[in-house]
């Protein structure tokens, strides 16, 4: 698993699992996410939006997650 770093002004940082299909989002306020069963796609895409925050906040709802500390 690779972190990237984004440029967005809501998201920090994102690291994905292909293996376990999870997507971990660092927002910029210091909280931290784990998304379960996202697909690569998904990923992709949240990789090349021109706005990560707004994309992510129009897909997130569609899967489960838990805050991690």
């Amino acid at each position: 698993m690779k972190r990237v770093r984004l440029g967005s002004t809501a998201v920090a940082t994102v690291t994905y699992d292909e293996e376990t299909r999870s997507l971990d989002v660092e927002f910029r306020g210091g909280d931290t996410y784990r998304y379960f069963n996202v697909s690569k796609s998904i990923y992709r895409e949240l990789l090349k939006a021109e706005s990560a925050g707004t994309y992510w906040n129009e897909v997130k709802d569609k899967f489960t997650y838990v805050k991690l500390d």
